[in-house]
């Protein structure tokens, strides 16, 4: 693992400070081109950084640090306004391209396992990131109040086993969900990858998408379709293999599994697993489990990275800042690695320890500048940020399984208490 961190993090060094990654990804030829106290891989690792502390006390501590003299937040804006956040989508992909050249991560089955998901993204009001993303109305008839806000439709691709996000797609407001996830399929691998989906994707069309590209995969299904509202009765096996048509007068070869929840009621799952054998119906309730990892995902970074509080009211900064969080979340997950390893090795517990995100973004965040930026050597980096990581774990608690409380108020109460953290 250290062998992969160290390449990892040299080569996002070496990009951020090469000219052709600048030239790349600059508005144009002249932008950053003099030397200037906001430079261009300072600007990445100011982005990255994100902090909840006002824009100009950050600026301030920036060049404190320095001995020099600090700038103004207008000043961040025009810089950063020169700058394509496909920056920060081009060092994922150089990431996800080196950590899993090796084919050295955790797998189930032999399998990569995938979640796809959406969830609304609330944006900076404005006309500009309206006319880009579309608005949503609400309405509280009880207290007859109107309005609209700013929303982006995030759909991502994320490894729920190696906590990794491959790709992501900011779609408008009310953009269809397949849609955003047929385009994360070039980040996929026929016959070594699990997609793990919700019942938003359980489609003929999403489905024969899928098998075509030899991908597998197991969805939650929605009561509309005739054998699975047979299969919730609780009659017949737990596992049938069906050939249905789709839109296009199609057979596909479908595998319906029944799954007993702790509630008493049954969930049904599609799959293209269609050997009983080697992929037996009592696994499955276990394997798709584990898609609540790409729930967690969302509120790690909607409450610890605080996505929806954005730094710009422009569609490139909220186009950065969603991009550069998923970037730094990716960081994150490779840095803890070995921290979440030794921990898992000496747990004796019901609920295994894990690493302290608060502490280990905290850290991160303080040494991005020397991960991304300095000649320091990574390994020494690495040691130092080992040992933070190891203080003050937290438990791994598991999934719930009582059902949400629905009173909004005890609900708001429980997240502000428990769940809105700040990392940094």
């Amino acid at each position: 693992m250290k062998k992969k961190v160290k390449k990892l993090m040299e080569g996002n060094n070496k990009m951020i400070k090469s000219e052709w990654f600048k030239e790349q990804h600059r508005k144009t030829k002249e932008a950053f081109s003099r030397m200037r106290k906001l430079s261009f891989p300072a600007l990445i690792v100011l982005i990255v950084q994100k902090s909840v502390k006002s824009l100009q006390l950050r600026l301030n501590e920036w060049f404190e640090e320095f001995g020099d003299e600090t700038v103004s937040n207008s000043a961040f804006s025009q810089a950063r306004a020169n700058l394509k956040h496909t920056a920060f989508i081009a060092l994922n992909d150089s990431n996800v391209k080196i950590y899993y050249g090796d084919d050295v991560y955790e797998k189930y089955k032999g399998f990569r396992v995938l979640a796809i998901d959406g969830s609304k993204v609330r944006l900076p009001k404005g006309a500009e990131i309206k006319a880009q993303f579309g608005a949503i109305s609400y309405r509280n008839q009880k207290e007859e109040v109107e309005g609209e806000h700013n929303y982006s439709q995030l759909s991502v691709l994320y490894d729920v086993l190696n906590r990794f996000a491959l790709t992501a797609e900011c779609g408008v407001a009310r953009a269809y969900e397949v849609d955003l996830a047929k385009k994360h399929l070039e980040y996929t691998q026929k016959d070594k990858d699990l997609l793990l989906c919700d019942r938003n994707y359980a489609t003929y069309d999403f489905m024969t998408t899928l098998i075509e590209r030899k991908l597998n995969f197991v969805i939650r299904c929605s009561s509309k379709y005739a054998i699975v509202k047979e299969m919730q009765e609780g009659s017949g096996a737990d596992s049938r293999l069906v050939e249905v048509k789709n839109n296009q007068n199609e057979y596909l070869n479908l595998r319906f599994v029944r799954v007993l929840l702790s509630t008493g009621e049954y969930e049904i799952l599609v799959t293209s697993l269609l050997d009983e054998q080697r992929y037996p119906s009592e696994i499955f309730k276990e394997l798709y489990h584990l898609r609540w990892g790409i729930e967690t995902f969302y509120g790690l970074l909607k409450t610890r990275l605080e996505l929806e509080n954005f730094t710009g009211k422009t569609v490139e900064s909220v186009l950065q800042d969603i991009y550069s969080t998923l970037y730094l979340s990716n960081i994150e997950s490779i840095l803890t690695a070995e921290a979440e390893a030794k921990l898992k090795s000496k747990t004796t517990s019901k609920n295994q320890q894990k690493v302290n995100r608060s502490v280990s973004f905290h850290a991160i965040k303080s040494e991005a500048l020397n991960l991304l930026f300095s000649d320091m050597p990574i390994n020494k980096i690495f040691n130092k940020l080992q040992k933070l990581f190891l203080t003050n774990p937290t438990l791994d608690k598991k999934k719930p399984t009582t059902p949400r409380n629905p009173k909004t108020a005890r609900h708001l109460l429980h997240y502000h208490r428990t769940q809105r953290k700040h990392g940094f």
